[in-house]
């Protein structure tokens, strides 16, 4: 990974591990907790791809391992947030552009069900059994209804910020061409002009303009004469 790569990933692992366990950790909501730290991996993996999500997963969750108040073992909620940010990591688009937030979504419900599952199956092979005596079943609806109503918060902002980190021009001209988009169907639609070179479009219409004022000015040089 690139410096500015790792740099980035660092900064905001830590901050959403510190704003996780200090804040997120003592609502004492029912269920589960608010992921925060598995939002931040899969928002980094969609832009860095399947090895770099792995990478960042990895080292989000041996963080989260290391870090009080943790008390399992170490490596456990590495290994589920490597394997997580690798499989969210294979729906990196081609071009970068996403085209709508349900596949992003989808992989958040999935995201939040499998690593539940995962840590919950990993602990069961250590002797874990903190989840059966919780309830499964409750743990998986609360995490993935918990994640999902965060998402929306988080998820885009980590994208937007990966890209300008990277030099990404869709960070830069994303925002401005889904302006002109939005402008230009206004316009097509609530004038019924054709935006760009089309017929009746607005540079047919400066070029009528401009032939007009040529033939009046042709005009009146012949009437001077």
């Amino acid at each position: 990974m690139r410096l500015n790569r790792i740099l980035l990933s660092t900064a905001l692992v830590v901050v959403a591990l510190v704003v996780q366990v200090s804040v997120l950790a003592r609502l004492h909501l029912p269920g589960a907790v608010p992921d925060l730290l598995l939002l931040t991996v899969l928002g980094l993996a969609i832009v860095y791809g399947h090895v770099g999500g792995a990478l960042v997963g990895f080292g989000a969750g041996l963080l989260a391992d290391l870090a009080p108040p943790a008390d399992h073992a170490a490596g456990r909620y590495a290994l589920v947030l490597c394997v997580i940010g690798y499989f969210a990591g294979l729906i990196k688009p081609e071009n970068g552009r996403l085209k709508s937030a349900t596949g992003p979504m989808v992989v958040v419900v999935a995201a939040a069900i499998g690593s539940t599952l995962l840590y919950a199956g990993v602990g069961a092979l250590v002797g874990d059994t903190a989840a059966r005596h919780v309830g499964l079943a409750g743990l998986l609806t609360t995490a993935a209804v918990y994640d999902l109503l965060l998402a929306p918060f988080v998820v885009p902002g980590i994208i937007a910020l990966a890209r300008r980190a990277d030099n990404d021009p869709l960070a830069e001209a994303g925002s401005a061409a889904r302006a002109t988009d939005i402008s230009s169907g206004w316009l097509s639609s609530g004038t019924g002009l054709r935006i760009g070179g089309q017929r009746g479009g607005l540079g047919g219409l400066k070029a009528r303009t401009r032939t007009r004022a040529a033939r009046v000015s042709r005009i009146k040089g012949v009437k001077r004469l």
